[in-house]
C-alpha cells in the first residue's frame, strides 16, 4: 500500500490558492494551520539540506533558508536553530505559523502593556511559555499575539517551518530588550541560500 505524502508544493499551492480569496486572518489560520500540520508531520517533506545547520560564519549552529516565495506575499523558510540557541523578544507585523518539523523548542510569549506613547519603548510582561514538539503549530497575529522569543534548550538542533503573510525580507520590525525596554528597529535582509 503506497502512502500519498503532503508536500511542499501541495502545502505552497493550497496556501496561494486560499489567499486569492483575500481571507481574513481566522481562515487563514485554521486552514493553513490544518495544512502546515500535514507538512511537519512528515520529516521528509522538506529536503535534508534544508535541515541542517550551516556549519560555518558567525552563528554556524543555526540557519535560515527561503523555501518558497509566492507573488502574493506567501514566505516559506526553513529555521534551524542549533543546541542552546536564544533569540530575544521581536516582533514579525504580518501574520505567520510556525510548524516543529524536528526536536523541540521553548517559545515564550510576550504581551505589549506600556500605552505606546514613548518613542523606542516598551513594557513587555510575559504571557506564557512553551515547549513545541514536532507537528505542533504556533500562531503569530499581528499587534494582538505576536512578540514571542525562542530558545532550543535540547541538546541538538531544531528544526522549524515558518511561513508569513509577507517578505520579511525590508520589513521593518522590532527586537524589546526586557530590562531597559530600548526598542531597536530591525530589517531581515537576506536567508542563507539567497
Amino acid at each position: 500500500m503506497t502512502t500519498v505524502k503532503y508536500s511542499l508544493e501541495d502545502f505552497t499551492h493550497d496556501m496561494e490558492s486560499l489567499l486569492e480569496s483575500q481571507p481574513g486572518n481566522q481562515q487563514i489560520f485554521d486552514k493553513g494551520s490544518a495544512w502546515l500540520e500535514r507538512l511537519v508531520s512528515n520529516t521528509d517533506s522538506i529536503p535534508v539540506e534544508f535541515r541542517l545547520p550551516l556549519g560555518t560564519g558567525p552563528r554556524p549552529n543555526h540557519a535560515s533558508r527561503l523555501l518558497y516565495q509566492g507573488k502574493s506575499g506567501l514566505q516559506v523558510t526553513a529555521v534551524v536553530w542549533g543546541a542552546g540557541e536564544h533569540l530575544g523578544p521581536h516582533d514579525h507585523r504580518t501574520w505567520g505559523m510556525i510548524g516543529i518539523l524536528d526536536n523541540g523548542i521553548t517559545e515564550t510569549r510576550y504581551s505589549r502593556v506600556d500605552d505606546h506613547d514613548v518613542d523606542g519603548y516598551a513594557k513587555l510582561e510575559k504571557d506564557r511559555a512553551a515547549t513545541l514538539k514536532p507537528g505542533e503549530i504556533t500562531l503569530l497575529v499581528p499587534i494582538e499575539d505576536e512578540i514571542h522569543q525562542m530558545d532550543n534548550l535540547g541538546d541538538r538542533p531544531a528544526v522549524e517551518i515558518h511561513v508569513y503573510g509577507a517578505d520579511l525580507r525590508g520589513l521593518e520590525r522590532s527586537s524589546f530588550n526586557l530590562e531597559t525596554g530600548k526598542i531597536t528597529n530591525f530589517r531581515t535582509t537576506k536567508w542563507d541560500n539567497c
